[in-house]
């Protein structure tokens, strides 16, 4: 099961690009709270806080107990973190609440393991899936699927029906490739440029040019 993290943040009545700035350069975060139809509520995090969650946890399936101030924990999971496209900041992060017993879908990593025979024979791993979409309960959602790979030939495949996803299900058909050992393309060979006179044919004789001047001499006699 994916690691279950707690996060504090905090309420924040601010709000507006203005009230961000402020709050980005006080050392925090702002982000909102998304639930079912619930109107938003605006928070701030830490930012040496969640930067230290973010960069050890997959983002995508992690569930999260959010403790908004001193209320109880909320079940979430983290929807969108905007950063700033050339800096080292996040700008603003979406957290989404989970409901109890509801079904959710998610994208889990697809772990593949053991280097490929195909592999040590020469070929060439192709990774087509990186991630398979899933519905189950929150509390439910794998960190990861790990597939042992080292008995893949060369010209042999990995489908999604064949990675053990245990009782959760899965969203895309069995029959779809995660993975495959294929033969290298060979190079293109080089053919020697041959020599420019290799085509001639040696029985031919050169065409003998007459100079003009013979010619006009030859027609006057």
């Amino acid at each position: 099961m994916s690691e279950q993290v707690v996060l504090q943040v905090e309420p924040r009545s601010e709000t507006g690009k203005g009230a961000a700035r402020r709050i980005r350069a006080a050392g925090k975060i702002p982000g909102n709270v998304y639930g079912h139809g619930a109107e938003p509520m605006a928070v701030q995090a830490d930012e040496l806080q969640f930067k230290a969650l973010v960069s050890r946890i997959s983002t995508e399936n992690t569930l999260i107990d959010l403790k908004v101030g001193d209320e109880k924990p909320k079940a979430v999971l983290i929807r969108e973190v905007q950063r700033h496209p050339y800096r080292s900041v996040i700008l603003h992060v979406d957290f989404f609440e989970i409901t109890a017993g509801e079904k959710i879908r998610v994208s889990v990593p697809v772990r593949l393991e053991g280097n490929p025979i195909g592999v040590r024979n020469g070929g060439i791993l192709q990774v087509i899936r990186y991630e398979l979409e899933i519905e189950c309960l929150p509390r439910e959602i794998p960190s990861a699927f790990e597939v042992d790979i080292s008995e893949l030939e060369i010209g042999e495949s990995l489908h999604i029906g064949e990675v053990d996803t245990g009782d959760v299900t899965v969203i895309e058909e069995d029959n779809l490739t995660v993975c495959m050992v294929v033969m290298p393309k060979a190079a293109p060979v080089e053919e020697e440029e041959e020599d420019e006179f290799s085509e001639l044919d040696e029985d031919v004789e050169p065409e003998v040019i007459t100079a003009r001047g013979d010619d006009e001499d030859s027609e006057g006699e």
